[in-house]
């Protein structure tokens, strides 16, 4: 029985050529696919970019003391 089609777009990008290299080695080296991984870096990417905002916005409200500053 085939798997069902998960909802998906397409995205036509150009990379560099070292990190295209790259890329095409780390998905040999761990046995995935291109779409695996740049869908599992771009998720990361992602929750990182939106959790840092989250801790910038609650350090602009005053709920978060940056390290720096503690005394």
């Amino acid at each position: 029985m085939a798997r069902p089609k998960k909802d998906s777009e397409i995205l036509n990008i150009r990379l560099d050529a070292g990190v295209s290299h790259r890329l095409s080695a780390m998905c040999a080296d761990a046995g995935q696919t291109k779409t695996t991984v740049v869908e599992r870096a771009l998720q990361a990417y992602i929750d990182d970019y939106y959790d840092k905002q989250e801790k910038l916005r609650q350090i602009e409200e005053g709920l978060l003391v940056p390290v720096d500053e503690k005394g």
